[in-house]
Parts: structure tokens; C-alpha cells; sequence
């Protein structure tokens, strides 16, 4: 008795036809005949075949005891996936599982052509395979019949409602006939689930493969501790080290991919990027460039890498950690599946070691806690590996026998291994030297000028600095340029230490660096062929000295200054009581620290003024700033009422108040025909409210 009899005829002739002797336990659970008609909510792994499981579960609804499908119509089994790349590896899972049945499958994705789909579907299909979105397109349009549809299947549950497609689901199961079987497969079961299964599903049979508690029996988990500043340096010697076949790399952003991506092909790493912001296309050819084997690295975002199977995938590394137990299984699980060994390296820097241990902890996965590979390491491994390539079992072909005679006698045996060992180490990237950090709490150790991170190498005086060659850099004081972030991406760049490194002369829109003659070799030689650093700044080798006589600004280490004055300009600000500022800029103006109990000294004199009386005694209608002025009114170019000066008599309806407070006037208290301010004389006048008839302020 074969592991898949109880299958469907045709399933079970497709099963050993592809060679599946033995089901996974997901998948055997689907063969159990209570489950032939009932509704189920499967829990398991990613990576346990749960797409077959799925195909397997649905085909006896579908074929009606029957082995092949008839005439195509409107869609009997319609499976939901919650990104495009998932969708399309479901349906070509399904097109080999149900291939002896005469099965139509049809797609509906994101990013594809709407009607293509929209032909496909209306020429008939039996299986539609699609993204929420896209399927709720379709049935608005009235492209997609859901009135036949037997099983509706949901795949990755779990991720559909973290991606925000709650809505969607519940548009589509409310579209689907009430009579349908519903399949829910998921990595976890959190409440969002349990509430969805809860109001679409009738009497389900909750399944929880036994298999989870030995869940990463297949998947060997290494937390590598590095030093902050070398997590891209530990990336690499991984990748250098276990030289997988296919290797993905998690990032937690957009930008990260990005940043990585142009790295690693400037390392000579064969890499494809894969994050939410590349077209269908794009994504479908990154894919596809990794199975037949054009790229052997992928640099994708969870999002964009959620249940993709890449076959040969031996190595997960987790460069950004991530953001929550499941996440992290997830990303393992794209290795060590259907049985193949795996490897899963999280990159962890010591200031982050407890959020690692708190993730682990919750996937209830124990890992090899150790240092990233190192260069030495990686150098002995390329060795093993070139001793064992099997490049030397082939027998040399009759018609290479004179070429080989000829290259031993003109060359040697010598010189022909040497060139060997070369050509194998120029297809790879050179390793990179990593810091030392402790394990056990993560503390950096002593190290000497010749060890760790170029740009934390230990200075020594420099006095003279010597020789040197100019290099032009792309960047400048427009470009934000600063030197803090400047010298580390130099030394990280160039393999350079601060010692090095010379005068930097920051200009507009380039930067001169001066680099000691003895590294200037090495220091290209390290930038590779395009002469690129990090964040696309590109590095020109200068024949000469710059002729910095000609440039505005100059120095060492210089910065881009916000907060004044261009020094070769002249300062163009207002001029003072006591000269001219335009010819010095502000900020060099002497400060003389007030004595105690003394008021705050000022330029500028008013006019009509006493030097001496103090500022806060001035009255309303002082003069200020030279020839007296009225006081400003509420109407346009009409003097306020009250006199201009203390000697001046005042003009009609001076000191009448606004509202019920009386009008404070000069000092004496007293207007000009002797009576106070306030009183109901004619001159002080009384409370007057505005209104018609009344004086308003002119």
C-alpha cells in the first residue's frame, strides 16, 4: 500500500508520478475521508506541502467520484493567496497535481493583464488561483461566476489579514454560494482567524499537524553576534562561507534591498532584489532568474518573499531581525523543506542580542549562538572546496591533449596551478575582517592597528603626513557632505584606517581627499571597477593637486556651516546705529557681559527721546524710530484719536474709553483742558459704546 492511497485516482497517479512516495503529515491528515466533505482549519508550518495538501482535499468535491473534469464553465474550486508570487507557484503546483484530470486553471493576479484574465475566465475554468484583490475585481466586473464554486481555499490565512485584506476575504466568501466547502490554511491561528473561520465555516475540523513541536528538525539555527558596524561584512563571509546554491537575504525595508543589492554586486555576488516596489514582471524575472540558477542570491522584503518555494534554497540569513516570532519562522521556513537540510543565520548585533533572545524564545527554537565566519575561515573553506572540485575527476578529451601538452611545457606545473587558484578566487568576493566581540556579553576586545574595522582602528600621531594622491568624490556641501559619516564610509570603502587618510577639502559639489601614496593602489583596487562607494558616491583618481586657490572656502575637515555666513562674501544684513555690518558677519561682534542691576544696553537711540529714560517708561505716543507719526488708526490713513505729543491739544473724542475702561492717557493723567481722563466732561468725555451715531475711531 502506497503513503497517498485513499487519494483521488487521478491524484494519486500525478503524486507518484512526481515522484512523492511518502506524504508529508499535513498531507496525509487530508486523506482522512471525514474530511471529504467537512470544512477544515489546518495549522501547519510553512514548507510542510501545504499546496498539495490543499490540491488533495478539494479534488473529491470536485470530481464527484469521477477521475477527469467535463467542458470548462463557470469555476468549481476558486484558492486564495495572499501575494502574486504565491499565487502563481500555487497554480503551477496544482497544473502538475491535477494534470491527469483535464483540469483548467485559470489565474487572476495583481499586475498582470486584466483582460487576458477577464478571456480566460469567460473561455471557462475549473480552478481559479488568485490575489484578494484582483478577485474582487473580477466579481464586481461580473468577469468571475462564483454561483458553481464548490471549495473556496485560503491560503495563508495568517498573512492576508496582517496585509489588510480582511475586506476583501469577506467581499468574496459573501459572494460565494453558502453550500461551499471552505479550506483555511495557515501557519498560526490568531483571533482574526479563529473570527473568520468562526462566521464562514460550518462545523470545521480544526487540524494541527503533530509535526510542529519538531518544526526546524530540517533547519539549522545560527545567531552570529557582530559588532554593530559590521553587519553587511558578516552578510558577506556567510554567503562566502556556506557557498549555497540559492541563498535569500530578509530585509526589513525597501531601502535596505536597495542598499544591499547594489553592494553585493559591486562584491561580484550573483544577485537579484525582490521587495513590493518592482513591477510583476520584474519580480516574476528575479524569480525565475534564481531557478536556473542566473543568480544564486535573492534580497527580498517578507512581504514580497511571503511562501515562495525556491528549490536548492540551502541558506536564509535574516539580515534586519525580525519584528515578531512568526515573522522569523516564516523567513526559516523558506529553507529545510520537503525533507532538504537548511540553514538559518540571523545576524545579531550585540546592542540587540536580547531582542534576539526574546524572538528565539517565542519560536521556541534554540540556536548556535557564535561569531560570523571569518576571513581566515572562509579563505580555508574555499581551499576544501577547490581540492574537491570536480573539475578534477573529468579526463581530458582526446582533442585537449595537444593544448595541454603545449600549456605544461610552455608554462610548468606551477605556474599552471597558480593560474588556477586565481581564476577560482576571481569569481568570488574577497572575505571581510571582522571585529571581535565577546559572546557571552557582547563587549568589544582589545585589538591592534592591524585588526578589525578599518575606521576604528587605533590612531597614532601623525606629524608629517607624507606622500599622498588626491581623489575627487561626488559629494559635496550641497549633497549634505559632513565628515562624520564621510572618513568611515572611506575607510569601510577602501579598506583604509583614519591614519590614511590626509586633508579633506570640501567644495560645493565634490570633496578632495588626500590618501597616503602607499594605499592608493589598494584603495582602488577596492572600490572595484565602477569606482563606486556606498550611497553612489563616485571616487575620480586626480593626476595632481587640486588648485584650491581658486575655490571660495578651504580646510581640513571641513563641514557645511547652516548657522552662518559664506566667509568669501561680504555679510549683507542691516546696518547697525553704530556703523556699517556689511563688512564683518555678525557672529564676530565682541560680547560684553552686562554688570550687574545694569539694563540691557541697546545700538539705537529714538528719537525725540531722552538718552536716559529708561524704554519701559515710554508713553503710547512716543516717537520711536525718528519723525513723530500718528498713532495708528482703525481706518485707513486717519489719524487715532489724542494728540501726537504731551504739548499738543487734543482734537475731538480723545479719551474716550473702549468699552467700559477708561482710556489711560499721559503720564499727568490729565488732557489738555485740566480735567482727568475718564471723567464725564466734555473734554474727557464718558464711557461711549460704538454704534451709529456715535464717534468711532477714524
Amino acid at each position: 500500500m502506497t503513503d497517498h492511497e485513499g487519494a483521488v485516482p487521478a491524484i494519486a497517479k500525478a503524486l507518484a508520478k512526481r515522484g512523492y512516495a511518502t506524504l508529508t503529515p499535513v498531507q496525509q491528515a487530508m486523506l482522512d475521508p471525514a474530511l471529504q466533505t467537512s470544512d477544515a482549519l489546518v495549522s501547519a508550518q510553512t514548507g510542510s506541502g501545504k499546496t498539495v495538501a490543499f490540491g488533495i482535499a478539494m479534488a473529491p468535491t470536485l470530481l464527484d467520484d469521477g477521475e477527469r473534469f467535463d467542458r470548462a464553465g463557470a469555476p468549481l474550486a476558486l484558492v486564495i493567496a495572499p501575494t502574486r508570487e504565491l499565487a502563481m507557484q500555487v497554480n503551477r503546483e496544482l497544473t502538475w497535481l491535477y494534470e491527469m484530470t483535464g483540469a483548467v486553471i485559470a489565474s487572476c493576479v495583481g499586475g498582470m493583464d486584466i483582460r487576458s484574465e477577464r478571456r480566460a475566465l469567460e473561455r471557462g475554468a475549473h480552478i481559479v488561483v488568485g490575489t484578494p484583490g484582483r478577485i474582487c475585481d473580477h466579481i464586481r466586473r461580473n468577469a468571475l461566476d462564483m454561483s458553481e464554486l464548490r471549495v473556496a481555499v485560503l491560503d495563508e490565512a495568517d498573512e492576508m489579514l496582517d496585509l489588510g485584506f480582511r475586506e476583501d476575504l469577506e467581499f468574496i466568501l459573501d459572494a460565494a454560494p453558502e453550500g461551499r466547502r471552505t479550506l483555511m490554511f495557515s501557519a498560526t491561528v490568531p483571533s482574526g482567524i479563529a473570527k473568520l473561520a468562526k462566521r464562514y465555516q460550518r462545523d470545521a475540523v480544526r487540524i494541527s499537524t503533530t509535526t510542529e513541536e519538531k518544526q526546524h528538525a530540517d533547519i539549522e539555527y545560527r545567531a552570529l553576534l557582530v559588532a554593530p558596524s559590521d553587519r553587511e561584512n558578516a552578510i558577506i563571509n556567510a554567503l562566502r562561507f556556506y557557498d549555497a546554491k540559492n541563498a535569500i537575504v530578509f530585509c526589513s525595508t525597501r531601502a535596505a534591498v536597495n542598499h544591499l543589492t547594489a553592494r553585493f554586486n559591486n562584491r561580484n555576488f550573483d544577485v537579484v532584489a525582490l521587495s513590493g516596489e518592482l513591477t510583476q514582471n520584474e519580480r516574476t524575472h528575479a524569480l525565475q532568474a534564481m531557478r536556473d540558477g542566473r543568480a544564486r542570491v535573492c534580497i527580498a522584503t517578507d512581504v514580497a518573499a511571503r511562501g515562495i518555494d525556491l528549490p536548492g534554497l540551502d541558506l536564509v540569513i535574516h539580515a534586519d531581525l525580525p519584528t515578531n516570532s512568526e515573522t522569523l519562522l516564516h523567513r526559516s521556513g523558506r529553507t529545510g523543506r520537503a525533507g532538504n537540510k537548511g540553514v538559518s543565520a540571523l545576524i545579531v548585533p550585540v546592542n540587540q542580542r536580547r531582542k534576539a533572545e526574546r524572538l528565539l524564545a517565542g519560536a521556541d527554537v534554540t540556536p548556535t549562538w557564535a561569531h560570523p565566519p571569518s576571513a581566515d575561515e572562509v579563505i580555508a573553506r574555499d581551499q576544501e572546496r577547490l581540492l574537491a572540485d570536480p573539475v578534477f575527476d573529468e579526463a581530458p578529451r582526446e582533442e585537449e591533449q595537444e593544448l595541454i601538452a603545449r600549456l605544461v611545457e610552455t608554462y610548468g606545473a606551477d605556474k599552471l596551478a597558480a593560474a588556477f587558484v586565481n581564476l577560482h578566487r576571481a569569481k568570488n568576493a574577497a572575505p571581510e575582517d571582522l571585529l571581535p566581540v565577546s559572546l557571552d556579553g557582547g563587549s568589544r576586545k582589545p585589538r591592534d592597528a592591524n585588526q578589525g574595522d578599518p575606521a576604528s582602528r587605533p590612531l597614532t600621531p601623525r606629524g608629517d603626513f607624507g606622500p599622498a594622491v588626491w581623489f575627487s568624490l561626488s559629494v559635496g556641501r550641497k549633497q549634505r557632505a559632513e565628515p562624520r559619516w564621510l572618513i568611515p564610509t572611506i575607510c569601510r570603502n577602501g579598506d583604509l584606517s583614519k591614519n590614511e587618510i590626509g586633508a579633506i577639502k570640501m567644495q560645493a559639489d565634490e570633496t578632495y581627499v588626500e590618501i597616503a601614496a602607499d594605499h592608493a593602489e589598494r584603495f582602488m583596487a577596492k572600490l572595484g571597477k565602477d569606482r563606486m562607494m556606498d550611497r553612489g558616491i563616485r571616487v575620480t583618481r586626480l593626476d595632481q593637486a587640486p588648485d584650491f586657490s581658486k575655490f571660495t572656502r578651504g580646510g581640513d575637515d571641513e563641514a557645511p556651516r547652516r548657522d552662518g555666513p559664506r566667509m568669501d562674501k561680504p555679510w549683507k544684513g542691516k546696518k547697525s546705529g553704530d556703523g556699517d555690518a556689511a563688512e564683518r558677519p555678525r557672529r564676530e561682534k565682541p560680547f560684553r557681559e552686562r554688570p550687574s542691576g545694569e539694563a540691557p544696553a541697546r545700538d539705537w537711540k529714538p528719537k525725540g527721546r531722552s538718552a536716559d529714560a529708561p524704554r519701559d517708561m515710554r508713553s503710547v505716543d512716543d516717537e520711536v524710530w525718528g519723525e513723530p507719526k500718528p498713532k495708528a488708526s482703525f481706518g485707513k490713513g486717519k489719524p487715532a484719536r489724542g494728540g501726537d505729543t504731551a504739548g499738543q491739544p487734543q482734537k475731538k473724542g480723545a479719551g474716550k474709553s473702549f468699552g467700559d475702561k477708561p482710556f489711560k492717557g499721559k503720564a499727568s493723567g490729565k488732557d489738555a483742558a485740566g480735567k482727568p481722563f475718564g471723567s464725564k466732561g466734555k473734554a474727557g468725555g464718558g464711557p461711549k459704546k460704538f454704534g451709529k451715531g456715535n464717534d468711532r475711531a477714524r
